[in-house]
């Protein structure tokens, strides 16, 4: 029979296991989360770093396309919940560097769409969109 040590100590580590996930396979949220900020945030979903945890929402176009930033991160992002009538929408991010990334809005669509971020460390970004129209476009202010 094991001594009282060896047992406790044994039911000490599978407890642990069992607290970190490790012993069920299970994953806690934030180890699913990556961390990142200002230019290694570039090119990169929000939804699958920290950067969402503490995002606000800058300013909204009238068409409802939002600019959205974590200061946590210095990162940005364009984001839209649904879709307008009319065409494709091509809703879009850049920043006062160049960088843009872009995502397509169906007509009517429902459910949230958001681009890749951009760098906002030291440089301004905003959002925008094109209406369905290759040649009009409607962006927030720049921040």
């Amino acid at each position: 029979m094991p001594s009282l040590p060896r047992r406790l100590g044994t039911t000490g580590a599978v407890m642990a296991l069992a607290a970190s996930g490790l012993l069920f396979g299970t994953a806690s949220p934030a180890s699913a989360a990556t961390s990142c900020y200002g230019a290694g945030c570039t090119g990169l979903n929000p939804a699958n770093t920290i950067c969402a945890n503490d995002a606000r929402t800058i300013d909204t176009t009238f068409t409802n396309v939002e600019l959205r930033y974590s200061p946590t991160c210095r990162a940005a992002w364009a984001r839209r919940i649904g879709g307008i009538n009319g065409g494709t929408d091509t809703v879009w991010v850049e920043n006062s560097n160049g960088q843009s990334y872009s995502v397509d809005v169906p007509s009517n669509a429902s459910g949230t769409y958001y681009t890749l971020m951009v760098n906002d460390k030291d440089l301004t970004s905003r959002a925008c969109d094109n209406l369905g129209n290759p040649d009009t476009h409607v962006c927030s202010t720049w921040y």
